[in-house]
């Protein structure tokens, strides 16, 4: 016995041993087999990382598994992925896996497929991405055919955790079916069998922009026969939920060459109107527990013919309900009266054909009765349109009869009465002959808020007429905060705006006693940077589809610190750009003009503008305008009035501020009857202790012209001039937006004020030119505008000007010394008029000679007859000369 034991447990061990190392010498036979498979089968690009085989996990049968399957287009769809799975598994029994080549195909038992993504694709062109199989060489006969590498006797089949797209450009439908889990079981070797289905999934459906379906559940347990020779598929057994709206099939689909014939009824199998609820999915209606219901609902249609390139199949959908109800249990109002006569239908088997009747769709909430009717034809090419609106609704009454998930709650009265028609090409060419619209609506007592905005609004009145050109905003009355506005005007292209991508134009007159722009943007757009409104990376966009033009006339406008009065001008929106035209306004007790604009046409806004101002009070408006202090920070200081014209450009950053690194331009300034504040800063002290003989509060600023010029964050100001007293100066320089300053101040002082020394010196000269030498001065201004540096050639001016007043002495010695002499010589002159002829040549000879030795004079002596006399006579008068003058020769000016 022990040894019986021994043997069977040394079987049983053998046997596990050959099932864990058998697949390891298969492996790479299924692999080439696969291979094979999809090189014979398929013209695209697949790739999967292995392939492994296991006797065990499906004893006794082999279970493969393929692992990261994908499958990736050639052109036209190069690169697309068609198909993407996690695992594709079969099994096949083991005696298969012994077949050589030239036997018959392996045969697969099941297939099981997890987590798989297939996009299906039809271009414009009507080219497809899943047309892959391989085409079918000549026709030969049976016996030179080769067999396939697998064949199909498939009792059951999975798909988990699965989802399919198809994608129709040409028609601009799309189709997404996610979360699908579908297996199926039966044999599909026979001629006629039975297939045992059950699906679940969440289907979306969208098409020319409009989502039909949006995640709406579906259920389907069918029990299907299977005509495998006549590709006939027919229902027998089977519920199905869209939602939780139960649904019932009969007929069949049966694959034709051309397409796929069908012939399908469905209809829901209870007429209570909950179904109808049970249609919207329970995100948006709630839980259906308790829900009390009157009336009907029924849906019912016939699906029949061939679906094809060409055609579609016909149908006639129809959903219906009568003088139905519902009231929520947690909710204190009802919706009554509904009734819904509503037809889907195509009765020729063209799609351009279908068409949607909306007969009647009416419901009253409380006293509010709510009308409408609309029809939609020629769905896929220029669809045409009538609707037709009349009713009251209370939106409070909402959320109090229907549990809608609303942010902020609605309050207000919405009145309509409306008909329109129209086809989709006049709305998307403005061809207003083809557009009938006409009716009004109107707005009251609406109040909305949220925590996007600082103040709820309240509109107290809007009132609005619809013609086939425009709508006409009668009246439009509305307060946020402290700020109150009322508008009216006109507003082109709105149909075109909802139904299709054109722009929104509008033409407006907006009036207001009290605009607060705090009233209007939230902490978050003012706080830090974690309650930024835009993302990293990302600024506020002028909207590209707005085309409007806004004329404004506001009495007060509060923006930060800053009070505007009596505001008026123009607003253009258009193309992403905000134009301001002709706008004006009072502030800082004088008048102020701005033109310009703000663009968001590329990733970095960018703004362009030209401000005038007149008259302003200067301490004023530099204190309150932070671009008036970069540009000129000395100027609070200042007291009076300014006339100035800045022209500038930058661009903005991410919260609409001005980036001053950016910003370029020019001003032209001018001072009127201006004074410095006696409350001195520390550059006015720092020049007063440089240059003690000027009281800088006392500048005569008075008719003061400048100009400036700024980029990359650096302001030039071009040389001005400015007096104080009799003293002239002159200021040039820079400084930055940094508040760092580089300036050159020349004060062309009179000699005056430089000292004792200098003042004794001009008393003694005591003339006109002295009196009004002055001498330039230079003060050399660096640092910041907080730490500022001053130096000054004050001392070398003072030096320079010295040595010059006693030249000037010098020269006024020497000049009163040659008038003594020229009156002695005028005397002697004199004198000889008395004397004899010759009397009188010789003395006069005698002055020239002295003359000219004492004046350098070289000339010769043309007489070669001197005389004792004449000797004498020139010795006295150098005698006397010398007296008077007393000077050497070297000490004259040189």
């Amino acid at each position: 016995m022990k040894k019986v034991l021994k043997i069977t447990g040394f079987t049983i061990l053998t046997i596990l041993i050959l099932l864990i190392v058998i697949p390891f010498v298969f492996q790479g036979k299924i692999q080439g087999m696969v291979k094979q498979f999809i090189n014979e089968n398929v013209n695209a690009n697949v790739e999967f990382s292995d392939v492994s085989l296991s006797f065990l996990r499906r004893f006794p049968e082999a279970h493969v598994s393929i692992n990261d399957f994908v499958i990736t287009n050639f052109e036209p769809f190069k690169g697309d992925t068609l198909v993407a799975a996690k695992t594709i598994a079969f099994t096949v029994s083991i005696p298969e896996l012994f077949k050589t080549a030239g036997e018959d195909p392996i045969v697969i038992n099941s297939i099981s497929i997890d987590e798989a993504l297939v996009t299906l694709k039809t271009n414009t062109e009507g080219q497809t991405n899943y047309d892959i199989a391989k085409a079918s060489e000549t026709e030969t006969t049976s016996s030179e055919t080769e067999s396939s590498s697998f064949a199909f006797s498939i009792d059951n089949y999975s798909i988990e955790n699965s989802a399919f797209n198809y994608i129709d450009e040409s028609s601009k439908m799309m189709m997404q079916i996610s979360e699908l889990n579908h297996t199926g079981s039966g044999t599909f070797s026979g001629e006629t069998s039975e297939l045992d289905t059950e699906t679940d999934a969440n289907v979306s459906f969208t098409m020319d922009g409009t989502n039909y379906l949006n995640h709406n559940a579906i259920k389907l347990d069918a029990l299907i026969d299977l005509d495998l020779t006549n590709s006939k598929y027919t229902f027998k057994e089977n519920k199905g939920y869209i939602n939780k709206l139960p649904i019932e099939f009969n007929g069949f689909v049966q694959l034709l060459d051309e397409g796929q014939n069908i012939d399908l009824t469905f209809k829901n199998p209870e007429s209570d109107f909950k179904n109808f609820l049970a249609l919207i999915p329970e995100t948006y209606s709630g839980s259906l527990d308790g829900v009390q219901t009157s009336g009907d609902f029924t849906i019912n249609g016939i699906v029949k013919g061939v679906n094809s390139d060409k055609t579609i199949p016909t149908f006639d959908i129809n959903i219906a309900s009568n003088n139905a109800s519902f009231k929520y249990p947690d909710l204190p109002k009802s919706v009554k009266n509904i009734v819904i006569n509503t037809t889907i239908k195509n009765t020729t088997g063209f799609l351009d054909d279908t068409f949607v009747d909306i007969k009647t769709l009416n419901f009253k909430i409380d006293d509010d009765v709510f009308k409408s009717s609309a029809s939609i034809k020629n769905i896929t090419k220029n669809m045409l349109v009538k609707a037709n609106l009349d009713g009251v609704l209370n939106l409070a009454n909402i959320s109090k009869a229907y549990p809608v998930k609303l942010e902020n709650e609605l309050t207000g009265i919405l009145k309509a009465k409306l008909n329109t028609a129209f086809d989709m090409n006049a709305i998307e060419t403005n061809a207003f002959e083809r557009i009938k619209s006409s009716g009004t609506a109107s707005l009251s007592n609406f109040v909305y808020a949220s925590e996007d905005m600082a103040n709820p609004i309240n509109i107290s009145e809007a009132d609005l007429t619809f013609n086939s050109q425009s709508v006409t905003l009668n009246h439009f009355k509305a307060k946020t905060g402290e700020s109150d506005i009322n508008a009216s005007g006109t507003i082109n292209n709105l149909l075109g705006f909802v139904l299709s991508d054109t722009e929104l134009k509008g033409n407006f007159d907006l009036n207001s006693n009290l605009f607060k722009m705090s009233d209007f943007m939230t902490e978050s757009e003012t706080a830090t940077t974690d309650n930024k409104t835009t993302t990293d990376g990302e600024s506020l966009k002028i909207p590209a589809f707005l085309d409007c033009t806004i004329n404004a006339n506001a009495k007060t406008v509060i923006y930060d610190n800053l009070k505007l009065t009596d505001v008026k001008g123009k607003l253009l929106i258009k193309d992403q750009q905000a134009t301001l035209s002709n706008v004006t306004s009072s502030i800082f007790d004088g008048a102020l003009s701005i033109s310009g604009d703000v663009s968001t046409k590329t990733e970095t806004p960018t703004f362009s503008f030209n401000l005038d101002a007149n008259n302003f009070d200067i301490s004023k408006s530099f204190q309150g305008l932070e671009l008036l202090q970069n540009l000129a920070p000395i100027a609070k200081l200042l007291q009076g009035k300014l006339n100035t014209n800045i022209n500038l450009a930058g661009s903005l950053d991410k919260e609409f501020a001005p980036n001053l690194s950016t910003v370029s331009g020019n001003a032209l300034a001018e001072l009127l009857t201006t004074n410095i504040d006696e409350n001195k800063d520390g550059l006015i002290s720092k020049l007063e202790s440089s240059i003690s003989f000027i009281d800088f509060s006392k500048l005569d600023l008075k008719d003061l012209k400048t100009k400036l010029e700024f980029a990359n964050g650096q302001v030039s100001v071009k040389p001005f001039d400015l007096k104080y007293k009799d003293i002239a100066i002159t200021v040039s320089g820079s400084h930055g937006f940094d508040k760092t300053l580089n300036y050159n101040a020349v004060f062309n002082v009179p000699a005056k004020y430089l000292g004792s020394e200098v003042t004794q010196l001009i008393s003694k000269i005591d003339s006109d030119e002295a009196k009004n030498i002055t001498i330039p001065v230079t003060a050399n201004i660096g640092g910041s505008y907080t730490s500022p540096t001053v130096k000054t050639d004050l001392t070398n001016g003072v030096t320079n000007l010295t040595k010059q007043l006693v030249e000037i002495e010098k020269q006024k010695l020497l000049n009163k010394g040659k008038d003594q002499v020229t009156d002695l010589i005028g005397g002697i002159i004199s004198g000889n008029k008395t004397k004899t002829d010759s009397t009188k040549t010789e003395q006069t000879n005698a002055v020239k000679d002295v003359l000219g030795g004492i004046l350098g004079n070289k000339t010769t002596q043309t007489d070669s007859t001197k005389t004792t006399s004449n000797t004498t006579t020139t010795n006295a008068v150098k005698n006397v000369l010398g007296g008077f003058l007393k000077k050497k020769t070297k000490d004259t000016v040189k």
